[in-house]
């Protein structure tokens, strides 16, 4: 993909490339982003303009800035559109190019097989042209890893000392794309030299989630590139004009998103669902209708998908988060008009406090949802809960 493919990220595009064009590129960067935030897409298009660069001998450009492009005319850089013509580029857009190498969260399919991300690399190419935004839980069920942790092993740590230890092919520059560097373990240890010594013209891409999970050791050789969350507009855009999503609907994914192109996707998957009448019916249940009916709604949600139970979950999040709002700023705030009038009736029986507490509860639930908690349980829980901070003004309970 090229960089003009990445959506939003324009500031941080513009830099990306400024560091190629004045030839000032690290050999080694950690680019860190929130979910949904485009990281990895955003590191893939850069590698790719990266690995890209025709290679002619007399005019090969030194990108970081070393003794040779200090003492000769600064050779040409090629811009990213100008990249898309040329042959190298098409066999890179396809993760096809022989210099620009990936390493992943993998795992052991059968006993005695070493755990390397060679052995899934059919399956990364599929998984990134369908879905470059996903986390790496999509992956892991993409390669149907089932109960498995995914991880980069030691033999990964040695397969890429011995890959980047050959000289490049075709390109200037040899690449690594380090996907979730936080599943890296102690094994990560292993490759410290390298990051820091590499073979010349030999750069680290590194993509991470949080820059709190990843050794030290590593985080401190690399430079860093922060990629912010995008913004409702960049998502509401690109929903329109790569998803052909109309506008009004665009907009109020955009909104319920929270600058996470996945999770915009997911909302949409999820979209046809009244969740609105669903969280009308579980309060009712909570606060008039009793345990019989809250017994029924809870067993009708544990029938359904870990997914819609975690986009029931985040909708009733944003539901609250709009009420706050509405309480705060006043009734003059936008919104979707069924959305507005139930936000206005919750603030009828809940405080800021209370709906805070609430969020919170919420936020616990995806938590344990996502790491397959009881449905029955969990759903029964939070009524409780919900019963002892709404009735009761409750806001800590044990």
């Amino acid at each position: 993909m090229l960089l003009s493919d990445v959506i939003g990220q324009e500031k941080l595009k513009q830099q990306l490339v400024d560091m190629v064009q004045h030839q000032r590129l690290s050999h080694a960067m950690l680019f860190v982003g929130p979910e949904g935030s485009g990281a990895l897409p955003l590191a893939i298009a850069f590698a790719q303009y990266i690995v890209s660069m025709p290679n002619a001998t007399d005019s090969v450009p030194d990108l970081f800035g070393g003794p040779a492009a200090v003492a000769a005319a600064p050779a040409a850089v090629l811009s990213p559109s100008e990249i898309a013509t040329l042959p190298s580029y098409h066999r890179a857009s396809q993760l096809m190019h022989p210099d620009l190498h990936f390493s992943f969260p993998a795992i052991t399919e059968k006993p005695g097989q070493k755990n390397i991300s060679a052995n899934f690399i059919e399956e990364w190419r599929e998984f990134i042209n369908g879905y470059p935004y996903g986390n790496v839980f999509d992956w892991l069920q993409f390669i149907k890893a089932e109960n498995k942790q995914g991880n980069i092993s030691a033999d990964e740590c040695s397969e890429i000392i011995k890959k980047l230890s050959f000289k490049s092919f075709e390109s200037t520059y040899k690449v690594l794309v380090m996907w979730m560097p936080e599943y890296l373990g102690k094994e990560g240890n292993k490759l410290l030299k390298l990051i820091e010594e590499p073979p010349d013209n030999t750069i680290f891409i590194l993509v991470a989630g949080s820059e709190e999970n990843i050794l030290p050791t590593i985080q401190s050789r690399c430079q860093m590139i922060r990629v912010p969350r995008l913004s409702k507009v960049e998502i509401e855009t690109a929903l329109i004009e790569k998803g052909r999503i109309e506008a009004g609907k665009a907009a109020q994914v955009a909104l319920m998103a929270d600058g996470n192109y996945r999770e915009a996707l997911h909302l949409l998957q999820h979209s046809d669902a009244d969740f609105l009448s669903q969280i009308r019916e579980w309060l009712n249940a909570i606060l008039k209708n009793g345990p019989v009916a809250q017994m029924k709604w809870v067993d009708d949600m544990s029938k359904m998908g870990r997914e819609p139970q975690k986009q029931f979950l985040k909708y009733f999040n944003h539901l609250l988060e709009q009420s706050i709002r509405l309480k705060i700023l006043g009734a003059d705030l936008p919104l979707d008009p069924d959305l507005k009038d139930f936000a206005l009736r919750i603030n009828k029986i809940a405080g800021v406090g209370q709906m805070e507490a609430m969020i919170e509860e919420l936020d616990k639930a995806v938590y344990y949802i996502e790491r397959n908690a009881n449905a029955k349980m969990l759903f029964m829980a939070m009524g409780i809960k919900f019963y002892h901070i709404i009735q009761n003004k409750s806001l800590i309970l044990n």
